[in-house]
C-alpha cells in the first residue's frame, strides 16, 4: 500500500474514486447532486478488511445474524468481512455457502466471504470438498472452534489445499493439552483455582503445521496467534521462505490473563479461546505486529447471549465481540508510538487481503471507493444501547474511548455515518 499522508481532496463518482489531490474538488461545490463530505481533521483510509469473524447464522440466529453482523462490521470501518464455518449446520457444503452469500446480498452493507470447513462437521476426520467450497465462493479453509491436530489429516489438507491455492486457517491448539482448561495456565489460574492453559498447546501445533506447510507448499495462516512462542515459529518459517502469514485480535493485543481477576474476579467477557495471555505474551505480539511478523488484525468477532456469559466461569462460552471497538481502541497504540498508523492500516487492509488473495482496498484514482472515515479525536462510551450487533458480550463496555468511525462507504455508497458525527449532511445511513 503506498503511502499517502496528506491533505486532499477525494472525489468519488460511479463507485470509484476518480481524483484525489489538493483541490481535486473545489471546482464541484455547491453543484447540484453533489454531496460534500468534510473531512477536516479526520483520517480517511482503505476500506478494513477482517479474516475472523462469526456471524451465527445459519443455527443460532438469536446470537447474531448476518445482517446484524454486517450492520456492526461496518459500523467499525470494515468493508469486507470473512465468516467462520462454525454455524450450525456447519459450513462444509456448497448449499451452506450459498445460504451465506445470498444473506449478505440481501443486507447490502460489507461484502462477506465465507469460509469454508477443512473437514466435514468440523470432526477432524474426513476432508471436505475442497474444488465445491471454492466454486462457491470460500476464500479459506478453517475448522475454527477446533483444532485438526491429526497430523495424517492436517498434511493431506494441506496438499488438498494447495492444489487449489486455497489458504487453510488453523484453530492452534493441541486439545490434549487443553482438556478442562479455562484460561491461561499462570499465576493468576493458580490464585482464581481454574483449570490452566498452557502456552505449549499452542506452540506445538504452531511449529508442527509449519513443517508440514512448507512440505506441502501450501499456503497456511495461523488464526488468533496468543503466543510469544508461536510468534518467534512463525518468523523462523517466513524467514526459510515458507508460506505462512498470522493474525492477532485486538484483544490479545490489549489484555491479559489478569483481566479475568479484576473486579470481583472469574469476569466471564474476558473468557476467551485461545486465552488472554501474559505481558510478556503481549509484548511479543505487539512487536511482532510492528515489524511485519503478524500480517494481519482480525477480531475473531464472537457474539454470544448473555446467558452464555452470566454463568460460572467453566460453564460460560469463550469469546467477545470485536468489530466495531477495534480501531478505537487500536488507536492508544498508535498514541503510544508503539504501533505507526500506517502499519495499522496495513494490517486491517493489505496484510488481511493478501491472506486470502482479495483485491485490497486503496485510496487511488480508479479505485473502487471502499473507504473508511475516522476521526481519531473524537470520544464516545461504550454502551449496549449503541452497539449495532444482536451481542454485547464486551468487556470494554461502560469505557470511554478515543477515536471514533464516523463514516464507511462501500462502493462510493455511504452504509454506515455515525450519529452526531458534524460534516455528513446529505447523506443518507
Amino acid at each position: 500500500m503506498a503511502a499517502l499522508d496528506d491533505r486532499v481532496d477525494v472525489l468519488i463518482e460511479g463507485g470509484v474514486v476518480v481524483r484525489a489531490g489538493r483541490g481535486a474538488g473545489d471546482s464541484l461545490v455547491g453543484q447540484p447532486g453533489v454531496q460534500l463530505v468534510e473531512g477536516a481533521g479526520r483520517w480517511l483510509l482503505p476500506g478494513f478488511i477482517d479474516l475472523h469473524v462469526h456471524f451465527r447464522e445459519p443455527g443460532e440466529e438469536h446470537k447474531e445474524t448476518i445482517a446484524s453482523g454486517l450492520r456492526a462490521a461496518v459500523a467499525g470501518g470494515f468493508v469486507t468481512v470473512c465468516a467462520m464455518p462454525n454455524t450450525k449446520p456447519v459450513n462444509d457444503t456448497r448449499a451452506i455457502t450459498e445460504l451465506m452469500l445470498a444473506r449478505a446480498k440481501e443486507a447490502a452493507l460489507a461484502r462477506l466471504h465465507p469460509i469454508g470447513a477443512i473437514t466435514k462437521g468440523l470432526a477432524g476426520a474426513e476432508l471436505t470438498e475442497v474444488a465445491a467450497l471454492r466454486e462457491a465462493g470460500c476464500v479459506a479453509l478453517s475448522d475454527d472452534g477446533r483444532c485438526v491436530t491429526d497430523s495424517r489429516v492436517m498434511r493431506h489438507a494441506l496438499e488438498y489445499a494447495a492444489t487449489f491455492d486455497v489458504p487453510l486457517i488453523q484453530h492452534a491448539e493441541d486439545h490434549a493439552l487443553t482438556a478442562g482448561a479455562d484460561m491461561h495456565e499462570g499465576a493468576i489460574s493458580t490464585r482464581l483455582g481454574l483449570r490452566g492453559w498452557p502456552r505449549t498447546a499452542e506452540d506445538v501445533i504452531v511449529a508442527r503445521d509449519c513443517i508440514l506447510a512448507e512440505a506441502a507448499k501450501a499456503r497456511y495462516h495461523v488464526a488468533h496467534l496468543s503466543t510469544k512462542g508461536a510468534a518467534r515459529i512463525v518468523a523462523e518459517a517466513k524467514a526459510r521462505g515458507g508460506a505462512v502469514t498470522a493474525e492477532v485480535t485486538p484483544h490479545h493485543l490489549l489484555l491479559t490473563d489478569a483481566s479475568v481477576a479484576e473486579g470481583l474476579g472469574y469476569r466471564t467477557e474476558c473468557k476467551v479461546n485461545p486465552p488472554l495471555r501474559e505481558p510478556e505474551d503481549l509484548a511479543a505480539l505487539r512487536q511482532a505486529l510492528a515489524d511485519g511478523t503478524i500480517d494481519a488484525i482480525a477480531t475473531d468477532h464472537a457474539p454470544h447471549h448473555l446467558r452464555d456469559k452470566q454463568v460460572e466461569f467453566s460453564a460460560a462460552r469463550p469469546g467477545m465481540i470485536g468489530l466495531e471497538l477495534c480501531v478505537p481502541l487500536l488507536l492508544d497504540l498508535v498514541r503510544s508510538g508503539e504501533l505507526p498508523l500506517m502499519r495499522l492500516a496495513y494490517a486491517l487492509t493489505v496484510g488481511p487481503a493478501k491472506v486470502v488473495g482479495l483485491e485490497a482496498p486503496r485510496l487511488i484514482e480508479g479505485a473502487r471507493a471502499d473507504l473508511t472515515l475516522v476521526d481519531p479525536d473524537a470520544t464516545f462510551r461504550v454502551e449496549r444501547e449503541t452497539l449495532a450487533g444482536k451481542s454485547t458480550n464486551t468487556p470494554f463496555l461502560g469505557r470511554t474511548v478515543r477515536g471514533a468511525i464516523d463514516a464507511t462507504f462501500v462502493d462510493g455508497r455511504p452504509v454506515h455515518l455515525r450519529r452526531g458525527a458534524a460534516g455528513l449532511s446529505g447523506l443518507v445511513d
